[in-house]
């Protein structure tokens, strides 16, 4: 049965384009300053997970495109970088500070989106 492809595998330029637009949006929050307080709370770990896990998705796409499977090791390895290098960054904007904890955060989302991506696939091959 010939697999069909989705509107994203086939316009792969609009992958790479909403994840270069997620890449850009992670850093400019990251950039921003917060008071004593912080923008700690369920909002910061939803975000940290949601965001994480959209660019990890729109990467998968964007460099397997359904075909060549393995390429998705790619995919998560810039993900798991851009999380480690976005909370190194933090280290240097006043009232933020890095956290592994958010790191691990991120890191479920990237891997659980591009889990669900290759189970989608394989789903689509049957």
């Amino acid at each position: 049965m010939e697999e069909k492809e989705v509107f994203l595998e086939k316009y792969v330029i609009l992958s790479w384009l909403i994840a270069l637009s997620l890449a850009i949006t992670i850093f400019y929050v990251s950039s921003l300053t917060f008071g004593l307080g912080g923008a700690g709370g369920i909002l910061s770990y939803l975000y940290h997970f949601f965001i994480f896990f959209w660019l990890s998705f729109f990467l998968s796409i964007a460099f397997t495109r359904a075909r060549k499977i393995s390429l998705i090791i790619p995919a998560i390895f810039i993900s798991l970088f851009y999380a480690v290098s976005d909370e190194f960054h933090q280290l240097f904007i006043p009232g933020r500070a890095g956290s592994f904890g958010d790191f691990l955060i991120d890191s479920l989302g990237i891997f659980l989106a591009a889990f669900l991506y290759l189970w989608t696939v394989k789903i689509r091959k049957k």
